[in-house]
């Protein structure tokens, strides 16, 4: 009741462009490039033709999957979830992530956590609020299973190298077991080192096999296969609202 009086109080707009109709524009929404097939098998890279591992798959992750390329109107609504408070945004991102096509089975959602520093910036943390919507929608448990031990420096003009040598040990599990199968959930993919490092956490907690999704892939200037608009990958109903 309280998010209906305030969409009509506040109606809420396109998260890519911030005028059009919610929750994309027809504008925005021809201009969000979705990652479909062909691509790797395991991480979702596309590539040419469809392969079963690639390079760029992130270590210690079972599979990763993101809905968009973070570009154009999928960046500009993932600033604005993050930076903007535009909390409904996540609603919007959760559907894509999950609607993209068949996720593996899991015993638990979890995120990957934000630095406390942030959390009190940010008022919110972006991924644990994808991870809820996503849990809502796929109905499945959504727990939070991490923790940072540090807090890293940004990480967006660092090379994966880098990152990676950043976020060793930065991350551990609050419990000291975990279930078996873990979807974890982050805001945009990049290097996977981020992603990495919170998997081996979680194996080391027990965690046999542990499955990324994201909102967003980052592919730092480095080329990749446009897959174009996915029609009727927005569907009408409750699940956007």
């Amino acid at each position: 009741m309280l998010g209906q009086v305030l969409d009509t109080l506040f109606p809420r707009t396109c998260a890519g462009c911030g005028d059009g109709p919610w929750p994309f524009c027809e504008e925005c929404r021809l201009g969000l490039e979705v990652l479909a097939p062909p691509w790797c098998a395991r991480c979702g890279r596309p590539w040419p033709l469809p392969v079963s591992s690639c390079p760029d798959c992130p270590p210690a992750l079972a599979s990763a999957r993101a809905a968009f390329v973070f570009t154009g109107p999928a960046r500009r609504a993932i600033h604005r979830l993050k930076y903007r408070g535009w909390r409904g945004v996540g609603a919007a991102l959760a559907a894509a992530m999950v609607l993209g096509g068949p996720l593996p089975h899991t015993d638990v959602i979890t995120w990957v956590p934000l630095a406390r520093r942030r959390l009190a910036e940010r008022g919110y943390d972006q991924a644990r609020l994808l991870a809820r919507e996503a849990g809502r929608q796929l109905e499945r448990p959504v727990t939070g299973l991490l923790r940072r031990r540090v807090s890293t420096a940004p990480q967006a003009k660092r090379s994966g190298a880098e990152r990676r040598t950043a976020l060793q040990g930065a991350f551990e599990a609050g419990r000291r077991t975990v279930p078996e199968r873990v979807l974890l959930v982050d805001d945009v993919l990049t290097t996977g080192a981020t992603a990495a490092a919170c998997a081996e956490a979680l194996q080391v907690a027990g965690a046999r096999e542990v499955h990324l999704l994201a909102a967003a892939r980052s592919f730092a200037g480095s080329a990749y296969t446009r897959a174009g608009p996915r029609p009727g990958l927005w569907l009408p109903g409750d699940i956007l609202r």
